[in-house]
């Protein structure tokens, strides 16, 4: 039912420095909260380089504030190879404090990074916590694996400032899946403070609009962002070489931000193999995943929903530094029967991939693991936002009288 609220603002936060994941969660949030409430309109701050390449709702637009891109040894630079780094903080900081102060908004939605990007969003906290906004952090099931992640924070005092500052956790996956702060040492009224929402359910836009979007049997492979991912495609296509018996067909994603060396050398080297198809991006991946036989990814977190969304066979081969937390999804989705798992040495074999490819498309999909998706996250986060901004409305009646 589309509940009409009367001049709710949402302002997200997504700092986008390295692969998709981090607007695309927003984006799905965004959407499913505007189609639930009319009146309501989000911004999305991003520093994502092609955030204009999706398409957006009614009501929710981005803003977009200076690329920072990070390296595979997990150090920051600008994109703009002529600005300082520093430089480039300093404006994203106050990009981001003179939207909020512009804006105006009722709930403030932190996506992953509590301070944001080096600290760039502190300051925004404390105004708009001044001034009654809620604010909220949300995070992945799972962050890193917990000795990572707690060197991380306690360098930077994260623990403490979350409490200090966020009126709520949201955690986008179920309590019996992951809990992202295990092996932290986590404050009582922090814990307090935590809503395991469940996964976010993903669907297909309403008016079908991907131009590679196909009728046949084919595995998608997906990379996400596609930065580190050239190491999976090469597998991919040195196990159909390697196995004359493998003729299933694929449909290989690269990703926008895998680099131009790699994407040329990989086109040219699927251009030799009659079974794939090979493209550089997609922004409507829904629809390329729902239209799939099965699907061999990385296992990033909205490629995860998506595999349960559209409950499609998957083959996962994780990213295993610098963070660990794919490899930490992908046993656990493993342990629970969801998906099938590769450790990168097995997926380097292409007599082991290639096995594994073929067994894929005759895979029971994960709703028949007998354990639950838990695809509840969107509805629980819809009601949610619902209650805030009711008690905002009756906060406001009370004052006037």
């Amino acid at each position: 039912m589309v509940r009409r609220l009367e001049d709710a603002r949402i302002l997200m936060y997504s700092h986008d420095t390295f692969g998709l994941g981090h607007l695309r969660r927003c984006r799905a949030i965004a959407h499913a909260l505007v189609e639930d409430y009319r009146g309501l309109n989000i911004l999305i701050i991003s520093g994502a380089t092609i955030a204009g390449a999706f398409d957006y709702r009614a009501r929710v637009d981005f803003v977009k504030i200076p690329s920072v891109i990070k390296l595979r040894n997990g150090e920051y630079t600008s994109l703009a190879s002529h600005i300082d780094l520093h430089e480039t903080l300093k404006m994203r900081e106050s990009s981001i404090r003179h939207t909020a102060e512009t804006f105006q908004p009722d709930i403030f939605i932190v996506d992953k990074e509590p301070m944001g990007l080096k600290g760039e969003v502190e300051d925004t906290l404390a105004y708009l916590k001044a001034r009654g906004t809620v604010l909220v952090l949300g995070l992945r099931e799972i962050m890193d694996a917990p000795h990572l992640l707690e060197a991380e924070w306690k360098r930077n005092g994260i623990m403490q400032k979350i409490d200090q500052y966020y009126d709520s956790v949201w955690v986008y996956g179920p309590p019996d899946f992951y809990d992202p702060l295990i092996g932290l040492d986590v404050p009582v009224s922090l814990r307090r403070k935590m809503d395991f929402v469940g996964f976010l359910q993903r669907s297909v836009s309403k008016g079908k609009t991907s131009i590679n979007a196909r009728k046949d049997n084919y595995l998608l492979v997906t990379t996400g962002g596609g930065g580190d991912g050239s190491d999976l495609v090469h597998d991919v296509m040195n196990a159909y070489e390697a196995d004359p018996t493998l003729t299933q067909k694929a449909l290989v994603v690269l990703g926008p931000y895998m680099p131009a060396a790699e994407r040329a050398k990989l086109v040219q080297k699927g251009e030799a193999i009659p079974y794939i198809e090979v493209i550089e991006f997609d922004n409507h991946m829904e629809e390329l995943i729902d239209g799939a036989t099965g699907v061999v990814a990385m296992g990033g977190y909205n490629t995860y929903c998506e595999i349960l969304s559209f409950d499609k066979p998957a083959l996962i081969v994780p990213r295993v530094k610098p963070r660990e937390e794919q490899l930490l999804r992908a046993k656990r989705a493993s342990e629970l029967g969801l998906v099938d798992m590769l450790q990168p040495e097995q997926s380097a074999d292409p007599t082991i991939m290639a096995e594994a490819l073929k067994r894929l498309p005759f895979r029971l999909p994960p709703s028949k693991s007998g354990s639950n998706m838990h695809l509840e996250g969107l509805d629980h986060i819809s009601q949610t936002v619902g209650r805030w901004i009711d008690g905002r409305a009756s906060h406001l009646s009370l004052v006037a009288e």
